[in-house]
């Protein structure tokens, strides 16, 4: 199993990426993947994105070196809902340990549990980005008003996970990919032209098999779009793929 990722700054922001993503071990054969995107009219936006991966790494080496052995006996299912539910409580005390406005935690999410060993996976999608696995494309888009975790940190966690419906349950998954949306903002430098066909930079991020034995594929393919199709995104862009087929 290979793992490639690749986060870059678009050109509608000057100061911060206001992505931010985490890959990282949660077990023997079981990795976690999540890509963030702060919310541009949110207060310090990549404050938000860069908390939840801080969040999401502490979880992940505590489900890796303190429950290792309980987790091998629960499925990716129940692994998910465990990794959601100790989120939303870890945020919810550093809103209120810090006194923090719900403006100041906006970010997107897309989370990925994979189990190399079963090639199994779960996911859920909090707000809009992308999602594409053997081929298949799942676009989740809220019209630029995406229903951030952070607006149903006052609710009951239990009551709104079971009712949230961005979730996906997959089998015999080889090859998957999340991103945020700066994918759909790739324009050619230089040219004040509409956006470039999204289709063709998910096929050739997402999708296309060349280079996969370099470890830095994604962050190839990106410099080439960018050096030699001159196209770079114009809003952040944070991408995880995960390749499993020995």
């Amino acid at each position: 199993m290979k793992i490639y990722t690749s986060i870059k700054k678009g050109d509608f922001h000057t100061n911060h990426c206001e992505d931010a993503l985490v890959s990282t071990k949660i077990g023997e054969s079981k990795v976690l993947i999540a890509v963030m995107d702060g919310c541009s009219m949110g207060t310090e936006s990549h404050f938000a994105s860069t908390i939840i991966s801080k969040i999401l790494r502490k979880i992940s080496q505590e489900l890796f070196y303190t429950e290792f052995l309980k987790l091998q006996e629960k499925t990716l299912k129940d692994v998910l809902h465990k990794i959601m539910e100790t989120l939303y409580k870890e945020l919810k005390y550093i809103k209120n340990h810090l006194s923090l406005e719900t403006a100041e935690l906006l970010s997107t999410l897309i989370l990925c549990v994979y189990d190399k060993a079963t090639k199994e996976a779960e996911l859920i999608a909090v707000g809009d980005g992308l999602i594409v696995y053997n081929q298949t494309i799942m676009e989740y888009e809220q019209g630029d008003k995406p229903d951030y975790f952070a607006y149903h940190l006052q609710e009951d966690f239990t009551s709104w996970y079971e009712n949230f419906d961005q979730k996906l349950s997959l089998k015999n998954v080889d090859d998957v990919s999340i991103m945020t949306d700066g994918i759909y903002t790739f324009k050619r430098l230089g040219q004040r032209t509409d956006y470039e066909e999204t289709t063709e930079m998910i096929d050739y991020l997402a999708i296309d098999q060349n280079a996969t034995n370099h470890e830095d594929m994604l962050q190839g393919k990106m410099i080439f779009l960018e050096k030699e199709k001159l196209l770079k995104p114009m809003d952040d862009l944070a991408i995880i793929r995960i390749i499993n087929q020995e």
